[in-house]
């Protein structure tokens, strides 16, 4: 007998007021899929009240239960693997259900510094831990590709909280409207790295490479400013600016914490043993005009430079599934393809494969922590000098964001286009790959064109 109850739930397109109906319990998490103003997309899932919750500072675990408070030094994908498997085995028969209940959350990039020997020498300009996970026994699924949603729990759920899901769902109206301005209670975002910093550095990435140290190397900027608003709402109104397939608003407890993502990278999807990873290298802006617009795709599509990026992080990222995947299994069914979204094109490569038997969706997320495309080729040695060069620690930023089911299925985001609220500030990075015969004022201006209307259009570039 399954240990779930799913029962159909009235779908509707937008599942903001949904969330919005929840997201007064603790650490509520949706993993938006940017409908109905996204292109692609497919699924929404929304739950909150986690039984246990997963924090990792350092080298450090807490492992937290309203009862209980442990700590660990083990590795922190060990733990969440153990966290999983307190559910049971799982039940690959409801594997078409994107998630029955298991871990959502998010794995920072300075986790990193838990699988790579790497320098430490950046200081964290955050108090968000390196990996927050919940462990939720109730989950609402939207399924927009065929217009369904269910509202499920499992069988450990406690009754009072089925209740007041069930109650509050069901009464949800359609939304309130936005009222205020985009940029309410905000200050303008400054700049940690100054434009000459910046550029010196890409300079100094560009030496490296002719000395063969590596061959590319993502180099970001990271802006912060004050805000004295409700990052709910400011997720609210740049969901609308930036609809993107891979979103994520997570709000931890009562801690005045949250992640707002806006990712239009997949890092890793699981599926029936079936891998999927979505790599992101090449970007340029949208035109002002269709036939501008056409042009801007045009040449990205053409350009050498940055086909030549994005096959460096496929090769890297055919290597990173090698570690558990099965032999000769690994494939490349899209290379720099088109991809469109509000305010760039990219050119996104699609490489799959086949998981080894023994290998579990965390021993294959570990195998590719963190993704290929915000790091560089060779991955250590990029991470090396990007710890070199950067002026403080990344974060959620470049990390991964998503859930990992109790039937074993996963989907996770690469953290781009990323804000995080901590207080009574707002931190967001930018980020590109530098190569041989990078332009550093392109890449510069590459960057302000990926995450200007995160920052604001009038916020300091330099």
């Amino acid at each position: 007998m399954p240990n779930v109850d799913i029962t159909d739930f009235p779908y509707r397109p937008d599942a903001e007021a949904l969330f919005a109906a929840i997201r007064d319990l603790d650490d509520p998490i949706w993993m938006d899929s940017g409908k109905p103003r996204s292109l692609s997309g497919r699924f929404d899932i929304i739950s909150a009240q986690p039984t246990t919750v997963l924090e990792t500072v350092d080298k450090i675990t807490r492992i937290i239960t309203p009862q209980t408070i442990y700590e660990s030094s083990e590795d922190p994908f060990a733990l969440a693997q153990q966290l999983l498997d307190t559910l049971g085995p799982a039940d690959h028969s409801l594997s078409h259900y994107p998630f029955l209940g298991g871990l959502a959350g998010y794995f920072g990039y300075d986790l990193g510094h838990r699988i790579e020997v790497l320098p430490n020498l950046l200081g964290k300009v955050d108090s968000l831990p390196d990996l927050r996970l919940g462990l939720y026994n109730w989950a609402l699924v939207l399924n927009h590709s065929s217009r369904k949603a269910w509202l499920i729990f499992r069988n450990d759920c406690p009754a009072d909280l089925r209740e007041t899901v069930s109650k509050r769902l069901k009464q949800a109206d359609n939304g309130e409207s936005l009222t205020g301005s985009d940029g309410e209670g905000t200050n303008p975002f400054e700049p940690s790295m100054s434009r000459d910093a910046y550029l010196n550095a890409v300079s100094q990435i560009k030496e490296y490479i002719s000395e063969g140290d590596c061959y590319q190397v993502n180099l970001a900027r990271h802006f912060s400013a004050k805000y004295q608003g409700d990052s709910w709402h400011l997720y609210r109104v740049l969901r609308r600016i930036l609809p993107s397939p891979y979103s994520c608003y997570y709000q931890f407890g009562k801690r005045n914490q949250a992640v707002l993502s806006f990712s239009p990278e997949r890092f890793l999807k699981l599926s029936a043993g079936q891998v999927e990873t979505k790599p992101i290298k090449g970007t340029t802006r949208r035109g002002r005009t269709v036939e501008e617009d056409q042009q801007n795709a045009i040449e990205l599509m053409n350009s050498t430079k940055n086909r030549a990026e994005n096959l460096m992080i496929v090769d890297l990222l055919r290597n990173d599934l090698g570690k558990t995947c099965q032999p000769g299994s690994i494939r490349v069914p899209k290379l720099f393809a088109l991809e469109s979204f509000a305010n760039v094109h990219h050119l996104v490569s699609t490489v799959t494969g086949k998981l080894r038997d023994g290998e579990s969706p965390l021993s294959l997320l570990r195998g590719c922590f963190p993704g290929g495309s915000i790091t560089g080729a060779p991955k250590k040695r990029a991470m090396e000098i990007i710890e070199t060069l950067e002026t403080c620690r990344r974060s959620v930023y470049c990390g991964s964001i998503g859930y990992i089911s109790s039937t074993g299925r996963m989907d996770t985001n690469i953290a781009i286009r990323t804000i995080l609220a901590d207080g009574d500030r707002l931190h967001c990075w930018g980020g590109g790959g530098i190569v041989a015969d990078s332009n550093a004022e392109s890449e510069f201006q590459e960057i302000l064109d990926k995450i200007r209307v995160l920052i604001q259009p009038d916020s300091p570039t330099g």
